[in-house]
């Protein structure tokens, strides 16, 4: 691939002391090597800070941020498109893990011209079974109605793109990935759907899991076209 692209990977971590190495690890040792891999830390009550800080002293590529306050996965992912230096933003959550091939597979969609974003279907990790699974074969259009039809840390993107939908609405505190996505759609972007499992999608003790209520209630907002009540954070 010539003339490769910095793609710039953004992760916003939070009390994950006991999980963020794997997933750090499953980035440094990508396939794919021109990254700058921008980590931060959401104020978090245990050791998170110092685990980056010990991948930022041996990998110059990552690229530590600190929270003095926490203020959620929506604007600290913000925060991370704002400072980051590359044309491509690639997403990780701290609890998942991505194959070693993910971000080379993803970025020759967007590197050809074809596509302006990609995503990839996950394994998860409590029952091994792919994810999106039937849905996966519907049109993402339709499916959008009624769900969040990617996942969200499998997504590679032109930063052109999100810069042109408005990055992440900050009035979504949970769900922010959804309502991206529907603007990504409704702006008829070109997105690549990869079949293959590039990703290890993490579904014990997470946002979605923990958060049910508050996750419902704004992906609600979004199938319905209302604003949410901030209020309820």
């Amino acid at each position: 691939m010539n003339n490769i692209p910095l793609v710039s990977v953004i992760m916003s971590a939070y009390n994950s002391e006991n999980y963020i190495a794997e997933s750090i690890e499953s980035i440094t040792k990508q396939s794919y090597k021109n990254i700058e891999f921008l980590i931060i830390d959401d104020n978090s009550e245990d050791n998170t800070s110092e685990v980056i800080k010990k991948y930022e002293k041996s990998d110059k590529r990552i690229k530590f941020i600190s929270n003095s306050k926490n203020i959620g996965l929506t604007k600290s992912l913000n925060k991370a498109i704002m400072l980051s230096q590359g044309k491509v933003i690639a997403r990780q959550d701290d609890d998942d893990i991505s194959l070693p091939n993910r971000l080379e597979a993803q970025v020759k969609h967007i590197h050809s011209g074809s596509y302006d974003v990609c995503f990839a279907r996950a394994t998860n990790m409590q029952n091994s079974k792919p994810m999106p699974r039937y849905s996966f074969y519907l049109p993402p259009r339709l499916v959008v109605k009624y769900k969040n039809p990617f996942i969200h840390g499998s997504m590679v993107i032109k930063k052109e793109i999100l810069k042109m939908v408005g990055n992440y609405n900050e009035n979504y505190y949970y769900s922010q990935d959804y309502y991206l996505f529907k603007r990504l759609l409704e702006n008829r972007v070109k997105i690549k759907y990869i079949k293959e499992e590039l990703y290890l999608l993490n579904t014990k003790n997470n946002i979605s899991s923990n958060f049910r209520e508050e996750q419902n209630y704004y992906a609600q907002c979004v199938q319905r076209n209302i604003e949410p009540d901030i209020g309820r954070d």
